[in-house]
């Protein structure tokens, strides 16, 4: 007798329960099944349902057909036991993993689970690069996405080209030029589902398992974590208020990852001649120079510095931005400009990762580039962000006063806490004291790849209100004296 879990269609239920009968053995080899009709009367369901159950299971080969004869289980079935059952039992063993899958579940305890983790459970967040969704044009948006979704023609349905659409890419290519002061053309744009999917890319055709490459110390550790999957190792370069040192010409590097117009997490801009030592030291070394511009489009004291790629004269840089930080995570829309000698490669290997991304977001973000609706946003998104730095500022400065200094205001959507005589391990109570108090606050202590001498914080405030922003400051004051 055969029992039903009572979840799904019959006839899948009923194909569940013999195939768990077949797999444990219940049913034998070679044993005969009673017909269709006789198991319809036995399970009052009708006929047609348990007729579906049996073609499915012959087709997959757990049962045989005989003319004539009715319906066996068939010989080749091999039992497993009680493993059989679905969703249920524990896997045989650890799984057999390469070398960079068992990377990746040493790293499993990242940055990105502690913030995922608390994720949505505090009421003052101040988790670092989560954009302003409540500042976003909804509305706006929607209106154009339905535009081009009923534009769509059948082209629009088939792969997308490898390295995005060209009116996305020239819309980029016109925006980079008036923003940013970078020329290039779409030949030399990809698009690229995130950013972290260009850092990925770059990772993969760049670097092999014996190379090394520089990374900013504290440096943004999603990008350190991709290039360590290769295999390659990280040699970890100290950022001061000038930003990141020219690398040394012996050290073998190969590619070097830097956020020059706002160091994450310190906030330090690269000064222009250390700008110009990096490039010639890439030109001397024949090194890449793979520069993240994440939040380039927030500079609180003039107009956004023009990046590293605008004085590249030797194809050594290459440019990547990302629309998540502006508009929303789940866009998953960056891009890549690069030099002309590498796009073929990069090209080819995108649709490798993943076949293409998704031409309705491309078109519908062409239009709100070209239309200007994209430049308007971040101008409003501009003065609102600045009212909540200053916001943010002020809180600290009444709140914690002499107690902590406050590193990379000028631009950007976050601002680091260095804590005057707290050790990192300090912040960690003092993190766990603020989530009890309904607070998300953030240690630097993950983007170092050597243990940090003082304890920092990674203060992101563009999701937050002005007035979210004081409360949840004070709240962080009420923990760091309960964790002293």
């Amino acid at each position: 007798m055969i029992h039903l879990s009572g979840h799904g269609p019959l006839h899948r239920q009923v194909y569940l329960a013999l195939r768990q009968s077949i797999l444990s053995g219940e049913l034998r080899r070679g044993a005969r099944l009673p017909s269709s009709r006789a198991l319809a009367e036995e399970l009052a369901v009708s006929r047609t349902i348990t007729q579906l159950a049996y073609e499915q299971l012959i087709a997959e080969g757990y049962l045989t057909g005989r003319v004539g004869s009715g319906t066996y289980v068939a010989e080749e079935v091999d039992p497993q036991g009680d493993a059989a059952e679905d969703d249920a039992g524990e896997e045989a063993g650890p799984p057999q993993l390469s070398r960079a899958g068992r990377r990746v579940l040493e790293r499993s305890a990242s940055l990105y689970g502690a913030a995922i983790a608390l994720r949505g459970r505090q009421r003052y967040d101040f988790r670092p690069g989560l954009p302003p969704l409540s500042d976003f044009p909804h509305e706006r948006w929607r209106r154009m996405l339905g535009r081009q979704a009923r534009r769509l023609d059948g082209a629009a349905y088939e792969y997308p080209p490898a390295k995005g659409l060209l009116v996305l890419r020239d819309a980029l290519a016109q925006y980079l030029r008036r923003s940013r002061a970078l020329s290039c053309d779409a030949e030399q744009i990809v698009i690229v589902g995130g950013s972290q999917q260009g850092l990925d890319l770059a990772a993969r055709l760049l670097l092999d398992p014996d190379d090394r490459f520089l990374i900013e110390e504290p440096g943004y550790e999603g990008a350190r974590n991709v290039f360590s999957l290769t295999g390659a190792a990280a040699v970890p370069a100290t950022v001061d208020e000038e930003g990141i040192a020219e690398p040394p010409d012996d050290a073998g590097i190969r590619l070097a990852y830097v956020t020059p117009s706002h160091q994450y997490p310190t906030g330090a801009i690269l000064s222009l001649p250390r700008r110009l030592a990096l490039l010639s030291w890439a030109d001397r070394s024949g090194a890449y120079i793979l520069e993240d511009d994440y939040d380039g489009e927030f500079r609180y004291t003039g107009r956004p510095l023009a990046p590293l790629k605008a004085l590249d004269r030797s194809g050594r840089v290459i440019y990547l931005g990302t629309f998540s930080k502006v508009m929303f995570p789940a866009l998953r829309l960056g891009y890549l400009v690069l030099p002309r000698s590498l796009v073929r490669v990069f090209a080819r290997a995108k649709p490798l990762a993943d076949g293409g991304t998704s031409p309705l977001l491309q078109a519908t973000m062409a239009d709100f580039v070209s239309s200007g609706s994209f430049e308007l946003y971040v101008r409003r998104l501009r003065s609102r962000m600045r009212e909540r730095r200053q916001a943010l500022l002020d809180a600290i400065d009444g709140a914690l006063g002499s107690q902590v200094a406050v590193a990379g205001a000028d631009a950007g959507l976050h601002v680091l806490l260095r804590w005057k005589n707290r050790s990192p391990q300090d912040i960690d109570a003092i993190v766990a004291a603020a989530a009890e108090r309904g607070v998300g606050v953030y240690s630097a202590s993950p983007y170092y790849v050597r243990a940090p001498e003082v304890g920092e914080m990674v203060v992101g405030y563009a999701a937050m209100t002005p007035a979210a922003i004081r409360s949840g400051v004070r709240r962080l004051a009420e923990a760091a004296g309960a964790a002293h």
